[in-house]
């Protein structure tokens, strides 16, 4: 019979943190995105230090927006402010994939952390827009469909006409509801500059 591990134990440390503003909650969100289900709170204290440790490297953390935001603080300040933003519920940690702790967005979390991602995605849009390159749309393949539905709707708001080519390239490759959302995106921003 096989021995079932122990899970590993974890203990939340806010130190002297009382606050966070919105921008340390958004960082720390946005750096979470990437590690949810696959990291924890050291990986992501690391990845918000900016460290170059060989899990943080292969796990791509480098390449994520929020890498190295509090590069001037130590790992503890770092890991009480991880650990303030899992108190106020704005991560939560589970044991879903075994017996380590993993960290997953509380649902408070993942909406600051939707309309972050989604706004990032859609000036990346705006860029590729201006320079008719569109490899935002092979990235779109592996993006929640939350977030793309959140995008469509940014773009409709935004009306920026400069858009309509790249969301014309993304519609040929997505799924019938999102095509229907671009559709009527690319219908408003439309309206709006022949009125």
């Amino acid at each position: 019979m096989a021995k079932r591990r122990r899970r590993v134990d974890y203990e939340l440390d806010t130190g002297d943190v009382k606050l966070l503003t919105e921008e340390e909650i958004v960082h720390i969100l946005r750096a979470a995105d990437d590690l949810i289900g696959t990291g924890g709170r050291n990986m992501l204290a690391k990845t918000l230090k900016g460290s170059k440790d060989k899990k943080v490297l292969e796990h791509g953390m480098d390449k994520c927006p929020a890498y190295g935001y509090y590069k001037d603080l130590t790992l503890d300040e770092i890991m009480h402010r991880v650990d303030w933003c899992i108190c106020h519920r704005f991560l939560e940690i589970t044991y879903d994939y075994g017996r380590l702790p993993f960290l997953k967005f509380s649902e408070w979390g993942w909406e600051i952390e939707r309309e972050t991602y989604s706004r990032e995605l859609f000036q990346t849009m705006v860029k590729q827009s201006k320079r008719k390159t569109y490899s935002i749309v092979k990235e779109m393949e592996q993006v929640n469909r939350q977030v793309k539905f959140r995008i469509i709707e940014i773009a409709a708001e935004e009306a920026d006409e400069r858009i309509l080519p790249v969301l014309e390239e993304w519609k040929a490759t997505e799924v019938k509801k999102i095509r229907v959302a671009i559709s009527n995106a690319q219908t408003i921003i439309s309206q709006r500059y022949t009125e």
